[in-house]
Formats: structure tokens, C-alpha cells, sequence
């Protein structure tokens, strides 16, 4: 297969070439779009694509880059929506059978911001049922697949969009993250991963039980895309009473300003988690490496206690919420995996509901003074490196509250900012995430770090391993 360069450049070079009109966004999209058709039946990480849409919003931002008049410094760059996020026009189809084909009428506010900045939407990727796991299959789609091993999951349950921007489809797709959504793709696939702070970006519609963990975002090859991106998203919206009030910072700005003389945590065991010891070793080389940057780290220990006595009557209890307003006719087209944890769920009760909520509130306090004291703090993102794809999810194999999303949950319920920034590889090839976790609201922060991060670790793409699988195909 025939390497396109413009689909493997960073969005921020990939407009400088625009505006030195090097390359044009017509040209940029073809190579996109063409890419995409000969990568889709391997990966299967689209639901749709819209060709047309694309080009027609291609030569738009061209000549909008003519008369030096672009609308970001985005304009021109192909992004996806997760299939769990209206675009007007288009059905949300959350990977379940049991939804239809009904455009949505309006744009959530994460794909109005994206195209009233001039980027151009290519199509919706693919999810997990209704989100619920942090694989990425699902009755409606099928699976999706890694592209550093076919044999392996990009992770979920924004896994469509790690699976595109690992394979140099375009630069950067949208995902979002309930309980490690955004991290947990980055991290099996060697990308940028950004949950920024809950409320940065407005979300609607925000009805879903699991409303007030969710945050979106982007799934990256580059620190400095992922703060362009923030830029264009972040901002309140009034139909979502939780984001947070309007903020003029511009987050590249301060990007190389280092991590000297910062304060870090490090939990090997974050939550009493065990991860594998070939995640354990490439975690502690990352945080060695902050030292060398100059950060004081220290060893803070497990930190927290374990998740799931606190926490399972919200997750299960939420699952049923979902559950209840689907026909019981279509109860048997849904993933046996979801259906079987939302039918437990039917059991919770609403003190139990009550005193997860409590626990909720009580994390985020004390998290938030741990902070008092720590700038930062570095964790695995996931115990393993990716899961080969047929795994069952929250089976006895791989249970959600030791394999699944023990790392990166935490920080969903307290709504702080995390990310994953690529540490390395296992001996088997497979990329393994470093999670970095900011105090309330500290995005900049976070970046500052993932930027220092990403400057001295030396990872760039594309990756040899990934040129090398998808070359085969």
C-alpha cells in the first residue's frame, strides 16, 4: 500500500501547508478518503463515511486558505465523530440494534465547534455498545481492530477513533471518555490521550446516567494537536448547565514551559490494582524520565482504596437505567456482556444508588487535597497492553474492576483532567499507556506535562510496526 504523506503529518503541519499553499485541503481529503476506503475492511473502525460531505467541505476551506481568510487554524483538517455523539443529519446508532436510522436535528456541541472551525467531519467511528466497555465491538458494527496487531482491540470505548489515527487515516478523531473512554484507546494504540477537566467542553444531549463522568475530547499523534483542539472545543454551552464558564486561555501557549521543580506522585498500584510487569517497568521508566526533566517524584503508594464496593451499584445501576427504556423484544439483538450487567443492575437499589454518590463526592475531596501537596500524578492507564479482540469484557478472564478500567476511573468521578502519553512498548510489540493526572481544572497543567513527556521520550510517528501491518494488507 502507497503511503499518502499528508495522512500522516501532525493537523498543525498539515495546515501550515495550507497556508504556504503547498497542499491544498482538496488534495488532503482525497488522500484521506482513499486511504480510509482501503484500510476500513481491515480495521472496520468507520460506521459511515461521507465522501461527498467531505469534499464539498474541502473546497470550501480551500478557498477559504486562498483568500487568507481560514476560520481556525484548524480549518481544513479531516476529523470523525464517535458514534455516540449527534451530528445533525446523520443517525446516532450508539453500535446497538437497538436504535434506528433517525438523523439527529442538531449538532452536539463538540461537532458544531469542530465545523464552525472549519475541520471537516469524514464520517462517525465506531463504539461499543452504547459505550459500555473498553473494548471497541458491538452487534450493530461488528469488531474493530488495532493497527499495530489486527489481532488485538484498539481499546474502547473510543476505539473507532484510535484505530483511525493510529493508522494515519487523518490526525486526530473525536472521542469521549466515562471511565477511561479516551485513555484507554491512546494507550493500546500509542497515541495522545486528553480527558480534559468535566464541563471544559460542553456535551448535549446530557440525559444519559452517565452524564456527569463524561467528558470529550480528541484522540491525537501530538501534544500540540491536542491543545489546538482543546481550543476549538472547550467552552460552555446552554444547553449543558454543567460545563464550565467560558475560559480565553489558549493552551498551547506555555506548552514548553517543562515540569522543573514540579512535585509528582507516582501509584504503581493506584486503587490497589496489579498491572503486568512488563507496565509496571515501562511506568517507572516514564516517571524516572520526569526526573530527569527535573520533577521531584515520589512513590505515594496504592493512594486509594479499591473501586468496586464503592462504585459497582452506579456502574450496573446505570446499565439498567439504559436497559429499562429499550422493548424487552429487542433485549435479545444486545451485547450479552451489557445486557448481562444491566439485568444485575436491576437489583440496586436506590440507597444503594444513594451511598455510591456519597462516595463519589467523598473521592473527589480527598483527591482533590492529595493535590494540595502534589502537582501531579503518574499512574498506569491500563494493567495490560491491549486485549486481544475476542476478549469477553467483564468476564472472569477480564473483569471491568482489575483488567478493564481501574486506572483510569477514578478520575471520572472526580472529574479531574488525565491523560495517556505513549511509554513504550511490551516485549511482544504492543504500546503501553503512562497516565497523568492533574488537580481540578488544571488542563494547562497537564499538557505542560504530556508536552515535557512527549519532548523527551523521543516517540513519533508513524510507527515502523504499524507501517509494517497495514503495508501487508
Amino acid at each position: 500500500m502507497s503511503e499518502f504523506p499528508s495522512t500522516w503529518i501532525s493537523a498543525s503541519e498539515l495546515t501550515t501547508l495550507y497556508g504556504r499553499n503547498a497542499l491544498s485541503p482538496v488534495g488532503a481529503i482525497e488522500a484521506m478518503l482513499l486511504r480510509a476506503s482501503k484500510l476500513q475492511p481491515h480495521l472496520n473502525a468507520f460506521v459511515m463515511i461521507d465522501a461527498d460531505g467531505a469534499r464539498a467541505a474541502a473546497k470550501a476551506s480551500e478557498a477559504r486558505w486562498k483568500a487568507g481568510t481560514p476560520l481556525s487554524p484548524l480549518d481544513g483538517v479531516p476529523t470523525t465523530i464517535k458514534d455516540t455523539t449527534p451530528v445533525r443529519g446523520w443517525p446516532t446508532r450508539y453500535g446497538s440494534h437497538a436504535t434506528d436510522e433517525t438523523p439527529a436535528t442538531e449538532d452536539a456541541p463538540v461537532a458544531g465547534r469542530l465545523r464552525a472551525a472549519g475541520m471537516i467531519i469524514l464520517g462517525k467511528s465506531t463504539t461499543p455498545e452504547f459505550g459500555w466497555k473498553a473494548l471497541t465491538d458491538s452487534p450493530l458494527q461488528g469488531t474493530t481492530r488495532n493497527p499495530w496487531n489486527l489481532k488485538h482491540s484498539p481499546g474502547g470505548s473510543s476505539g473507532g477513533a484510535s484505530s483511525l489515527t493510529a493508522a494515519g487515516i487523518n490526525p486526530f478523531n473525536h472521542g469521549n471518555d466515562g471511565g477511561g473512554s479516551i485513555r484507554i484507546p491512546a494507550a493500546h494504540t500509542g497515541l495522545v490521550g486528553l480527558k480534559p477537566s468535566y464541563g471544559r467542553i460542553a456535551q448535549h444531549p446530557a440525559d444519559s446516567p452517565f452524564a456527569d463522568v463524561i467528558s470529550q475530547g480528541v484522540l491525537s499523534r501530538t501534544v500540540h494537536d491536542t491543545a489546538l483542539a482543546l481550543n476549538v472545543m472547550a467552552g460552555p454551552d446552554a444547553r449543558d448547565w454543567r460545563s464550565l464558564p467560558a475560559d480565553p486561555r489558549d493552551y498551547t501557549i506555555g506548552l514548553d514551559d517543562g515540569v522543573r521543580g514540579l512535585k509528582i506522585g507516582l501509584s504503581l498500584d493506584f486503587g490497589h490494582v496489579k498491572a503486568d510487569a512488563d507496565v509496571r517497568a515501562l511506568v517507572i521508566a516514564a516517571a524516572k524520565r520526569f526526573e530527569e526533566l527535573g520533577a521531584h517524584v515520589e512513590d505515594v503508594g496504592p493512594l486509594i482504596e479499591p473501586l468496586q464496593n464503592s462504585f459497582e451499584a452506579l456502574w450496573i445501576g446505570s446499565f439498567a437505567t439504559r436497559l429499562r427504556q429499550i422493548p424487552t423484544q429487542l433485549h435479545g439483538k444486545l451485547d450479552p456482556g451489557f445486557r448481562a450487567a444491566a439485568e444485575k443492575g436491576m437489583a440496586v437499589t436506590l440507597a444503594d444508588y444513594a451511598k455510591a454518590y456519597e462516595a463519589k463526592s467523598k473521592l473527589a475531596r480527598d483527591l482533590a487535597l492529595w493535590h494540595g501537596k502534589f502537582d501531579l500524578l503518574l499512574a498506569p492507564v491500563t494493567p495490560t497492553a491491549a486485549p486481544p479482540v475476542e476478549t469477553l469484557y467483564n468476564s472472569e478472564a477480564f473483569p471491568r474492576w482489575t483488567k478493564g478500567a481501574p486506572y483510569t476511573l477514578p478520575c471520572n468521578l472526580t472529574g479531574q483532567p488525565a491523560a495517556s502519553m505513549p511509554a513504550g512498548l511490551t516485549p511482544a510489540g504492543l504500546p503501553v499507556g503512562l497516565q497523568i493526572i492533574g488537580p481540578p481544572r488544571a488542563d494547562h497543567l497537564v499538557l505542560r506535562a504530556m508536552r515535557a513527556f512527549e519532548s523527551a521520550s523521543g516517540w513519533t510517528w508513524p510507527q515502523a510496526k504499524v507501517v509494517e501491518t497495514l503495508a501487508r494488507l
